[in-house]
């Protein structure tokens, strides 16, 4: 694998040059380009606040909307993120056929072009997150805090993007043999949505008795991991970042087993 990582920054031109042109093509013609990425949330931000805060409330009493909004739209986008590179690395092998065919070059290359063109946006989102809890904070010494906290999310940044690469990976080979894949993981993601608490707080879970439901989430570790510097101004819970590095660990020593293991056949079932 050494040598698998060594021959990817090797051809480093290569996939730099696919994410940017990903880049150039998704917002192609587009008045405000890249600038979508930073209105997308700010408008899913005023439509949580504005309307899910008054239905779905947390029943602890010192989160009011402001906070209420910050952790919602951050809930989103860590499990967006995930969400989306695994959805979409489930096309990342068959969309790059021409290119597999032509020329033998490490196979997580092209679920690598998928994480990075999502990364782009999923970090100039978190820092638009960043901008909107500093506002709301109502005060300069808060929004001080919230700056200085931010780099406790840095950390957390490179792990949710290994493990994104590693599902990418992951979800790219199993689809090549079985191409329901997608379909099923769609329903999954659905699911697993409503079970982390990302529109709910954790206490209502707490008070209801699953919070099992939570203890055991991977998806709601790597949400607490972000929510909690930008909402607390503190480092998430010691649980929180054992579970998201050893769910990440588990992914990537898969993605290591596909790789090696169906790299040779992977050609002849596309």
């Amino acid at each position: 694998m050494l040598g698998h990582l060594k021959a990817i920054w090797t051809f480093r031109h290569f996939w730099m040059s696919l994410v940017k042109m990903d880049l150039m093509t998704r917002y192609r013609k587009s008045v405000l380009g890249i600038g979508w990425s930073l209105l997308q949330p700010l408008a899913m931000t005023a439509i949580l606040t504005v309307v899910f805060s008054q239905f779905v409330r947390d029943p602890d009493p010192t989160k009011d909307w402001r906070v209420y909004s910050v952790l919602t739209i951050t809930a989103m986008t860590v499990y967006g993120f995930l969400r989306d590179n695994a959805q979409q690395g489930c096309q990342c092998l068959a969309r790059n056929e021409a290119y597999i065919r032509q020329c033998p070059l490490p196979f997580s290359i092209y679920s690598l072009r998928t994480v990075l063109g999502n990364a782009v946006h999923y970090a100039i989102t978190l820092a638009v997150i960043l901008l909107i809890g500093m506002v709301l904070g109502g005060s300069w010494e808060r929004a001080q805090g919230m700056l200085q906290a931010s780099w406790m999310l840095l950390p957390m940044f490179f792990v949710s993007l290994v493990c994104a690469w590693a599902l990418a990976t992951i979800f790219g080979f199993a689809t090549v043999y079985f191409n329901d894949v997608s379909h099923i993981l769609e329903i999954a993601a659905q699911m697993f949505f409503f079970l982390t608490p990302i529109i709910y707080g954790r206490k209502m879970l707490d008070d209801n008795g699953r919070s099992w439901l939570v203890d055991w989430n991977p998806a709601a570790a790597f949400i607490e991991a972000y929510q909690k510097p930008l909402v607390d101004l503190e480092p998430a819970s010691t649980q929180a970042y054992l579970l998201s590095c050893g769910f990440t660990a588990a992914m990537v020593l898969l993605a290591v087993l596909a790789i090696r293991l169906l790299s040779k056949r992977v050609i002849f079932q596309m």
